[in-house]
């Protein structure tokens, strides 16, 4: 049983701690999410911290806005990554949808899309170790896993889900109940198979998570509504809150349930003592 944490991002200097607490528990894999016109951490700076400070435990995007990135540097800040973790790194990416972080960026919010697809070929042109363009040699250095990281894409539009099968290792789907996610892990395998890939997708789930005293649920559901204000489906979010034991573990039985080979439950307390209250309650 495969299960992630993804870690809370209003107070940085505790993600150390966060991640030591995990790294010596049974959780799998940590989560750090991307904006850019927004006060979070930069996840790759984070993560490649994280990793220099924990041992067994994988790091992973959930999920990098890439077209908010210059791709040569990132082909280069991703594949050092996966050297320096020894190969425990997951690139979750997607497009994203917030058009102040693509006005600070200076890219079209209409082209992200096909802006991430071009990316995309760029990458693993460049983890592959070919030359990364016309007059342009290779770009060091070379990752650790052949062909360059493990790659989930994120999203719930059917070109996101075609990515999957053009160039991902897998699907990550976030915050939709196990009932909805089914029709993505479907559709997700589809595209896969069309597309003739061997075996099959890794496909990763994601839940809101949050266990404590009042006190601590109330900083949560402040975090997640100052995080979706911007969506306009707040109390949808803050509703799908997972906040007790019960839910948490039908929850995260339900998605096993529906084929996840990883369920991520991204917390929304900064307070480290989540990572003892859900490997308790869990494993």
């Amino acid at each position: 049983m495969n299960i992630g944490l993804g870690l809370p991002i209003d107070d940085p200097a505790q993600l150390l701690t966060w991640a030591r607490r995990a790294d010596t528990g049974p959780f799998r894999t940590l989560g750090l999410l991307d904006r850019l016109v927004y006060d979070n951490p930069e996840p790759l700076v984070t993560l490649a911290t994280l990793a220099g400070a924990t041992s067994r435990i994988r790091v992973q995007t959930e999920v990098l806005l890439a077209p908010l990135h210059n791709t040569a540097l990132l082909a280069k800040q991703t594949a050092t990554l996966d050297r320096l973790s020894g190969g425990r790194f997951t690139l979750g990416v997607g497009v994203g949808g917030r058009e102040d972080d693509c006005l600070a960026a200076g890219i079209d919010l209409h082209r992200r899309g096909r802006r991430l697809d071009e990316q995309m070929t760029l990458l693993r042109r460049t983890w592959s170790g070919q030359p990364y363009g016309e007059g342009v040699g290779p770009i060091g250095p070379a990752p650790v896993t052949p062909g360059g990281p493990e790659v989930l894409f994120g999203g719930f539009a059917p070109a996101a889900l075609e990515r999957v099968g053009r160039f991902g290792d897998g699907f990550l789907g976030a915050a939709l109940p196990p009932s909805f996610m089914a029709n993505l892990f479907r559709d997700a395998t589809t595209a896969w198979q069309k597309h003739d890939r061997p075996g099959r997708p890794r496909l990763v789930a994601q839940a809101n998570v949050a266990l404590g005293p009042e006190t601590t649920l109330d900083r949560a559901r402040s975090n997640l509504r100052d995080y979706y204000a911007f969506s306009g489906h707040v109390e949808y979010m803050e509703a799908g809150l997972l906040t007790t034991p019960q839910q948490i573990r039908e929850t995260t039985d339900a998605y096993f349930g529906i084929g996840a080979d990883e369920v991520m439950l991204y917390c929304w307390a900064p307070d480290p003592d989540q990572v003892d209250r859900l490997a308790d309650l869990l494993f």
